[in-house]
C-alpha cells in the first residue's frame, strides 16, 4: 500500500512543485540537496533569534520544504526509528551548505533576513543551527497538522505539533559557508 501511495505521490509531485513556486537549489557539484526553496514573507509573530535577529511580520524569509517524497523513498529500507531519523540528519546536514551558498548569492540577498521552515521533525535540530518556535495561531497550526499526516503516516512518523523552525542568514552563512 505504501508503494503504491508514493507512486501516487511521486507522480503528483511535479504538479506541487509547480503551484507552490518551489526552486531546487542549483548543485554543479550533483549532489543533490533535499531542500526545495521559495522566498515567502513572514505573517507570524516577532520572533528574537539567539543572534538578535528580529523577524517581523512581512520580513523576507527564504522558505525550505524538504523533498519529502525522495527522503522517503530513500527511507525506505531503513527500519529502526533511531537510524531514520539520523539519516534524516545527516541528508539535512550535507544539504545545509548549499542552502548557505544559495542564500548569499540570490539577488535578493540584502532583504532576506533568514531561513524559515515549518515542521513536526525537530528533535535535534538545535544541533544543526536552527532554533524552534510554536506557532501561536491555532488555525494555522491545525491546518499545517493535517496537512502533515499523510506524510508522516507514509514515513511512520508520528504526527506532533508543527513548529516554525528559524535560522538566521548570518548564522546560516556563518556556519556552513567555507573558510577558504
Amino acid at each position: 500500500m505504501k508503494s503504491y501511495l508514493l507512486g501516487v505521490w511521486n507522480t503528483i509531485d511535479p504538479i506541487y512543485y509547480t503551484f507552490t513556486r518551489l526552486r531546487y537549489i542549483p548543485d554543479e557539484e550533483q549532489h543533490n540537496t533535499i531542500f526545495r526553496v521559495r522566498l515567502t514573507r513572514y505573517k507570524g509573530s516577532d520572533v528574537v533569534l539567539q543572534d538578535g535577529t528580529i523577524i517581523h511580520k512581512n520580513d523576507i524569509l527564504l522558505k525550505i520544504h524538504l523533498h519529502n517524497v525522495r527522503i522517503i523513498s530513500d527511507l525506505q529500507p531503513v527500519k529502526s526509528e533511531v537510524k531514520r531519523a539520523v539519516f534524516i540528519y545527516h541528508m539535512v546536514k550535507r544539504s545545509l551548505p548549499r542552502l548557505a551558498h544559495y542564500l548569499q548569492h540570490h539577488p535578493k540577498n540584502e532583504d532576506i533576513k533568514g531561513v524559515i521552515g515549518i515542521t513536526t521533525l525537530h528533535r535535534g535540530v538545535n544541533r544543526l543551527g536552527f532554533e524552534v518556535f510554536s506557532i501561536k495561531n491555532n488555525y494555522y497550526r491545525r491546518y499545517k497538522k493535517l496537512t502533515f499526516t499523510p506524510i508522516n503516516l507514509m514515513a511512520n512518523a508520528k504526527n506532533g505539533e508543527p513548529v516554525y523552525l528559524f535560522m538566521s542568514k548570518k548564522d546560516l552563512i556563518s556556519k556552513y559557508t567555507s573558510k577558504n
